[in-house]
């Protein structure tokens, strides 16, 4: 969900990549609630830190605990900045369909609000744009 809200969200030439920790398959609750919000994954999978291709990165923003040790081992000899945004697991969510997919929601909606408040470029008070 990150990574293609980043996509939609951050300005184009923007290079962003995501990975878990463990391999894992693509959630069917993910593409419904991107669906809703008008963003397609394509036919984008799962990868590891180990398939990404680049590791050459200004910014890691890491969700979980684990995650976060992972980047910050991966990283120890890199000058790259790594952040932790603390992200409910949806997986975890349990009750009706609704319920989980409420679950969700709240994950994407969370994640849409932390790029938009830490990664958008900020708007210069005063400035005009033509």
């Amino acid at each position: 969900m990150a990574e293609a809200l980043a996509r939609q969200l951050l300005p184009s030439g923007t290079y962003v990549a995501s990975a878990g920790v463990r391999r894992g398959e693509r959630d069917p609750f993910v593409d419904v609630v991107m669906d809703e919000a008008g963003i397609s994954l394509g036919k984008r999978q799962p990868q590891t830190l180990d398939d990404l291709e680049d590791d050459y990165f200004d910014l890691i923003v890491t969700l979980a605990p684990e995650a976060h040790h992972a980047a910050l081992e991966l990283t120890r000899s890199m000058a790259v900045d790594v952040v932790y945004w603390p992200t409910l697991d949806p997986t975890l969510a349990t009750g009706t369909r609704a319920q989980i997919v409420d679950a969700y929601r709240e994950v994407r909606d969370h994640l849409e609000r932390l790029i938009r408040q830490q990664l958008m470029p900020k708007a210069v008070p005063g400035a005009e744009t033509a």
